[in-house]
């Protein structure tokens, strides 16, 4: 494996959720130190199984890892990150300043800005303090800081006068209020993540079209700030051999091939490794001393009798969905776990019912028109542009907010406006105008806002609490975006996953973050299930009994409704195949 040869002392793991980026950094961390070498294994994902993978329990303390000489483990709990460093802040002026104000405090605190921000707070030490990392090696994290999380770090300090004057517009500068004194050692971190003799970035990617533009986007953001030190796992690849035992596997193994033949150009140019897909879960010593070894073909142990699911199809959910005639239905998730087909599927088919349709998106990576390869009566399509959305966003505020101020103080707006929040709001407000129509429509929507946005808009009041207080003010009826999202009658939230971990505990902490918003998802989607597909392969009969406790953690404890889409022997392009993922199993 290329990125295991003279690896320096930082390695970093990052990826969409469900690519296998946790696996690839535990087998990372076994195979370091078999050679005697001290090892610590960090993770600072919100959904963070290393624990689980090791079989043991782990937590926020340095952990030994039986069974692994020189091997330890900790994970960063984001959450109790997040609370102490809202409590570092807000807890100096309890007291002393107006309830109110200590309350506005704690809003600007309660979004995913703060927990990313907060994490990043918590492992900083491990990237700069000596005295703390003497011991080891090596430090191999588990999900590496955002680029959203490092532009943040990196714009000025005086944020919170400014912000305190109303001077600043929406963002997620909020969270910054609190970093000054530490803005040093952040910018020391910053400079370690950039070091290549220092540290290592591997991107961790599955041979799918959708997961290799997002890592592309991945490695062109953390390029532009200076991590340029990249190699490229494509984990998860299916054996050639696999294809000749059955029709699906021959299908997949067809579509991986072609997607690997036209990889986006920008990863072309890394040092890049494949791990095969493993018939078994990634659970324990044995099987991740597998991962990274390429060894013959291994006879697949058949465990009991072929998956026989019966499960909700996508159908069931239209047919709800279609008997209101009109209304808003937002499709979100994770990025990679196709989202936009599905969105696609479900506009195709009340298109075809004869109800009027608007399906839009504002994934840079969606192809729509790709998606649908043609046209459909009562349906209409639209991408938002979220580069043009933000320029317009900007130049409101420059002309309203901006007019108003100093040099200075204009200077530092237009720095506010740098914030990586930014983009997310002036989508979030393209996509408001296009609410709208959803009262006499179906208004569908692939990549709606995330969860870390609808509470940045709902604490900050930017919009939709100055559209309250303007509308109070002159008696009027009125519906904010955040209302009609708040709203069940109005809004169909539907998350997207995969029958695996950690996407599954993704969409989990999605749901957390849009109920703290005030939105109740109405319906899980779990996509692409081989346990749906009836495969007859042996390595996917067995990857398929592997999905069904995700399965009934999706449909016992998560979700008030759901529905399995199976993986399809063909990519579901054009309307008919589309209309295939909406017919039930």
């Amino acid at each position: 494996m290329k990125f295991l040869q003279q690896p320096p002392r930082f390695l970093f793991f990052t990826g969409k959720g469900g690519v296998g980026k946790t696996s690839i950094a535990c087998a990372t961390a076994i195979h370091l130190a078999n050679p005697g070498r001290r090892v610590l294994l960090v993770s600072t994902d919100p959904a963070s199984n290393v624990g689980q993978v090791f079989g043991i329990g782990i937590g926020n303390q340095v952990t030994a890892i039986p069974g692994v000489a020189n091997l330890s483990a900790l994970e960063i709990d984001p959450q109790a990150a997040a609370q102490a460093y809202r409590d570092r802040i807000v807890g100096p002026v309890r007291g002393l300043l107006p309830e109110a104000v200590v309350k506005g405090i704690e809003e600007q605190l309660s979004g995913a800005c703060t927990t990313e921000i907060a994490a990043f707070d918590e492992f900083t030490a491990l990237l700069t303090d000596s005295a703390l990392t003497a011991d080891y090696d090596h430090i191999i994290f588990d999900t590496a800081p955002t680029g959203h999380t490092i532009r943040l770090l990196q714009l000025p300090g005086a944020w919170s006068g400014f912000l305190d004057e109303g001077k600043g517009d929406a963002s997620c500068l909020g969270p910054l209020a609190g970093l000054e004194k530490q803005r040093s050692q952040y910018k020391a971190a910053v400079d370690a993540l950039a070091d290549p003799v220092r540290t290592r970035l591997i991107l961790v990617a599955r041979a799918q079209q959708a997961t290799l533009r997002e890592v592309a986007r991945t490695h062109e953001e953390l390029a532009a700030i200076g991590l340029s030190q990249q190699y490229l796992v494509i984990n998860g690849v299916l054996p050639r051999e696999e294809g000749a035992l059955d029709d699906l596997a021959a299908a997949i193994l067809e579509r991986e091939q072609a997607a690997l033949a036209e990889i986006p150009q920008v990863l072309k140019t890394l040092p890049r490794d494949q791990v095969a897909l493993k018939p078994f879960n990634l659970v324990g010593l044995d099987a991740l001393r597998q991962l990274l070894v390429a060894a013959d073909r291994q006879a697949i142990v058949e465990e009991g009798p072929p998956v026989a699911l019966d499960a909700p199809s996508l159908a069931s959910l239209v047919d709800l969905i279609a008997a209101d005639g009109h209304g808003l239905v937002m499709l979100m998730g994770k990025g990679g776990v196709g989202k936009t087909t599905l969105a696609a599927a479900i506009a195709v088919e009340l298109a075809r019912r004869g109800l009027p349709v608007h399906l839009t998106t504002s994934d840079p990576a969606a192809h729509l028109s790709e998606t649908l390869a043609g046209s459909l009566q009562n349906l209409a399509v639209s991408r938002i542009d979220p580069h043009a959305e933000t320029d317009r966003y900007r130049q409101h505020v420059l002309e309203t907010k901006g007019a108003k101020l100093d040099a200075a103080g204009r200077a530092m707006l237009e720095e506010d406006l740098r914030s990586p929040c930014t983009e997310e709001i002036a989508v979030f407000q393209a996509f408001s105008r296009i609410i709208r129509e959803a009262g006499k429509k179906f208004v569908v929507m692939d990549t709606a806002p995330t969860g870390q946005t609808l509470l940045l808009l709902d604490a900050t009041g930017a919009y939709h609490r100055e559209v309250s207080r303007q509308m109070v003010d002159a008696h009027m009826h009125f519906t904010t975006p955040m209302m009609q999202l708040q709203d069940p009658r109005q809004t169909k939230v539907l998350l997207v996953t995969l029958a695996e971990t950690t996407p599954v505990l993704e969409a989990a902490n999605l749901q957390a973050d849009l109920r703290r918003a005030g939105i109740e998802p109405w319906a899980w989607v779990i996509n692409n299930s081989i346990a749906a597909a009836h495969a007859h392969s042996p390595l996917l009969r067995q990857r398929a009994r592997n999905e069904l406790r995700e399965i009934e953690a999706v449909a016992t404890r998560h979700a008030a409704r759901y529905a399995i889409v199976p993986l399809l022997k063909e990519e579901p392009i054009g309307v008919e195949r589309l209309r295939q993922l909406s017919k039930g199993n």
